[in-house]
């Protein structure tokens, strides 16, 4: 089996994914390419910059699981898995989860990451998502905040959306996105950084949670359920009973018993290849909305007025699903607070805008082309 390797860069951050298996470094290059730049490379080790290597192997699995229950460890949970963790005195961490039988090495003196498993799948799963923690690193590292918020590019201005969970940011970009001509540049977070005099925007590959309700609406639920039933996968971070409602047509949105929704997972180039929905690079900010959905509400502006503040950006509090082990951050996750200072500061300059949306999109549509028209 040849080995492959892929060069995944955004910004000046860059990092390599080298595999004997394809598999791997094809499925980062489709988590992250359509946003980010992915392209093939030499498949040596000898790389300029960060490696990531990663590899189907029981046996090297094995091995470094049985070095770190042989030593000192602790137990932590990574990707909502119990994680056995040792740290050598050179900086050499090692750790395994059973669960998931994945297997890591990092070497952050040397810019090393080595990914071991049992299953394809669940190596290429975490290959990508390490992969995009090396470059967040990076980015961070080089002055980039994390902001949650959605976005879409319209007339070439990025359109930021804010709010907790529910407000409405995925509606409002999903629904900008489908605008003629528009990108689709995040559906959940971004980076952004001052300049030149611009707040620069780059997008967070990550899988899309669409919910059933808004894929309807959208008149887009026919084509994912036509898809899935034809045999496309869909992201397999994707709860089953999704999937089952989803072949059983169900349209009205599933709700877990904590009362939390339930939704549909889609990979990033499913958006153009299946919505056609193109997906944007970069922009750079032009407009701020904070938007709240009322079912039976006519579009219109808001009473309330809103304002960016530090909760709307993410921090590593808030990203405790993926805590640093590796030590491939080390740094806030969501930026430095001066970082974040000077994104509030340009933030504040730019047109912003509260407003309500009701379940009628095509309402929801002609009202935010006046809203961007006006800023």
């Amino acid at each position: 089996m040849s080995t492959t390797a892929i060069r995944i860069q955004a910004a000046d951050a860059a990092v390599t994914v080298i595999s004997k298996d394809s598999s791997i470094t094809e499925w980062s290059g489709r988590y992250v390419g359509d946003w980010w730049n992915a392209t093939p490379a030499e498949p040596t080790e000898v790389c300029t910059g960060f490696v990531v290597l990663a590899d189907v192997d029981p046996k090297a699995y094995g091995e470094v699981a049985r070095q770190v229950t042989s030593r000192e460890h602790k137990e932590t949970e990574y990707a909502r898995l119990p994680l056995l963790v040792s740290e050598d005195r050179d900086g050499t961490i090692r750790a395994f989860s059973s669960r998931d039988k994945l297997a890591y090495v990092s070497e952050p003196q040397t810019g090393r990451l080595t990914i071991l498993g049992v299953e394809a799948q669940a190596v290429a799963v975490a290959t990508a998502r390490l992969a995009r923690e090396v470059v967040r690193g990076f980015l961070l590292r080089d002055g980039w905040t994390l902001l949650h918020a959605s976005a879409a590019v319209v007339d070439g201005g990025a359109v930021l959306s804010f709010g907790s969970k529910g407000s409405g940011k995925s509606t409002t970009a999903m629904v900008l996105a489908r605008r003629n001509g528009a990108e689709l540049l995040a559906n959940d977070r971004v980076f952004v950084r001052v300049e030149s005099g611009y707040l620069q925007v780059l997008p967070w590959p990550s899988a899309a949670a669409l919910g059933f309700g808004l894929l309807d609406a959208l008149n887009l639920y026919d084509v994912v359920r036509e898809r899935a039933q034809a045999g496309e996968e869909l992201h397999p971070t994707q709860d089953q009973r999704v999937t089952d409602a989803l072949m059983a047509g169900q349209r009205d949105p599933l709700w877990a018993p904590n009362g939390k929704e339930m939704k549909v997972q889609l990979h990033p180039d499913q958006f153009p290849r299946w919505f056609n929905i193109a997906l944007s690079s970069g922009a750079r900010a032009s407009t701020l909305l904070f938007p709240s959905i009322a079912p039976d509400a006519t579009p219109a502006m808001a009473d309330e007025t809103k304002v960016l503040t530090e909760a709307d950006f993410m921090t590593g509090e808030t990203e405790d699903r993926y805590p640093d082990v590796f030590r491939l951050i080390r740094v806030d996750g969501g930026g430095s607070v001066e970082d974040r200072a000077r994104v509030i500061s340009y933030l504040d300059g730019l047109p912003q805008h509260s407003i309500v949306l009701g379940h009628d999109i095509d309402a929801a549509a002609q009202f935010l082309n006046k809203v961007i028209a006006s800023a």
